[in-house]
């Protein structure tokens, strides 16, 4: 089962993360999401848990307690929704004034 892990504290590592939900059950996956620009966390990531249960008790144990100074928001990862190529650019459209 894969888990929503929000409001990470910058300074959090995967192994932080790790640690914390393996106190609960087995943890096959970490990954914190990682702004392309500044090649700094974007404040949530995931963890993937192959026992549902264990999940769901890491759901209720973890979500609000303290990680790296910040409540941890977690629940339950929703799918990707996939966002159609919207390009770039663009103008103001509308009539032009002479």
């Amino acid at each position: 089962m894969k888990l929503y892990v929000g409001n990470l504290s910058y300074d959090v590592s995967e192994d932080d993360i790790r640690q914390a939900f393996e106190a609960v059950g087995e943890v096959t996956e970490v990954n914190i999401i990682i702004d392309r620009m500044s090649n700094r966390s974007k404040g949530f990531g995931f963890v993937e848990m192959p026992n549902k249960d264990e999940a769901t008790n890491a759901i209720e144990t973890l979500n609000g307690t303290d990680l790296g100074g910040r409540a941890l928001n977690v629940n339950e990862a929703r799918p990707r929704v996939e966002r159609d190529n919207r390009g770039g650019g663009g103008g103001g459209g509308g009539r032009r004034r002479y």
